[in-house]
């Protein structure tokens, strides 16, 4: 009897934890709309920011490719979404057959980028993924003659929201009796995706395939020894991690309404490698922890440092832009002295970094 009741207690807290971050996720844009709907767009910025991080994580966490271009991808989806939902080109296609075109194009240029770079390790690779997001980023600059295909720097606006059916996540609306506004229909989409992309990591990671990325990231002879193709799983690799830039960048598109290459700039990859580092390198849990962190703290010290430095000195000292970007950039430096493996690593990484110390 005793041996029953001591089994059956951890699936009792594995449902009770769902359940309680369904009743967060569900209280989230209503709880963040009291302090205005900026809130509720910076929370869906987070989980835009979790696609991302979860699909470098892939490359970087799974595979132990260092990975400096992946923004090229974001800006992939985000363009064909733009191209094809907008007066741009007079195409209103409808989002459930661009955002699988994005992933798509991302994913050819994930294996153009992966193809030249086979045989490239290290600071080598970082700088020529490094090169490849900046191409991409002007091409998307330049791309406005003698065809204007990308508009240059003036990018795409007026940008089809999502929509299915007569139903638009651009507008407010009443459902159920509750007032929905736009920025929150995007939230609910946005997690139902986030959710799908999460599960799809997690059969990735136990998946053959899974194994095959951690055997290069531990030693790459080794496991080309054991008879693992490595070009092609590396090939994998950055297909699959590009297509859930391109999915991102998709929704941005429809949430924004505009596109411009100045939203993909490098400081978005080293962003976003940032959150994966600092999260936990190949641990899902901990990638979205350092998603979310890197999103929101920043913004939370925007709005909140400006009020403290009224209050308790009268006036502006310093511009609230430049205390964030230093505090963040403390607070990295700390986290990777004191946390190396991450703020939530896996009990893999914990283990082997404790090895490695002794």
């Amino acid at each position: 009897m005793n041996g029953r009741v001591r089994k059956s207690i951890p699936w009792q807290q594995h449902w009770l934890g769902l359940v309680l971050i369904g009743v967060v996720l569900l209280a989230v844009p209503f709880v963040a709309a009291l302090g205005g709907q900026a809130w509720v767009r910076i929370a869906n910025f987070a989980i835009l920011y979790v696609f991302l991080a979860l699909g470098l994580n892939i490359v970087v966490g799974y595979a132990g490719l260092l990975d400096l271009g992946y923004v090229a991808f974001y800006a992939v989806g985000a363009y064909a979404y733009a191209l094809l939902a907008s007066p741009h080109f007079g195409i209103h296609l409808p989002f459930w057959v661009i955002l699988p075109v994005g992933a798509g194009l991302a994913c050819i240029f994930g294996v153009l980028l992966g193809a030249p770079t086979l045989k490239l390790r290290g600071d080598y690779l970082a700088i020529v993924t490094l090169g490849f997001g900046e191409i991409i980023r002007i091409f998307m600059n330049n791309l406005n003659a003698p065809i204007n295909v990308t508009n240059g720097a003036q990018g795409i606006t007026l940008i089809d929201p999502i929509r299915i059916g007569g139903f638009s996540f651009a507008d407010t609306s009443t459902i159920l009796g509750v007032t929905v506004s736009g920025p929150q229909k995007y939230y609910f989409l946005l997690v139902t995706l986030a959710i799908m992309i999460i599960m799809i990591n997690v059969r990735l990671q136990d998946s053959r395939i899974g194994r095959a990325w951690q055997a290069i990231r531990e030693d790459e002879v080794a496991a080309k020894a054991c008879g693992i193709n490595t070009r092609n799983i590396k090939l994998l690799a950055f297909a699959m991690g590009a297509s859930f830039g391109g999915v991102a960048g998709g929704v941005f598109s429809a949430m924004q309404g505009f596109v411009s290459p100045e939203s993909f700039s490098l400081m978005e990859s080293i962003t976003i490698l940032a959150m994966v580092v600092l999260g936990g390198m190949g641990h899902i849990p901990g990638v979205i922890l350092g998603a979310v962190l890197l999103t929101g703290l920043p913004e939370a010290l925007r709005y909140g440092i400006e009020p403290l430095q009224r209050a308790i000195f009268g006036r502006m000292i310093i511009d609230p832009e430049s205390l964030r970007m230093l505090v963040f950039g403390l607070a990295l430096v700390l986290v990777m002295r004191f946390r190396p493996a991450g703020l939530w690593p896996s009990s893999q990484r914990r283990r082997e970094l404790a090895e490695s110390a002794d």
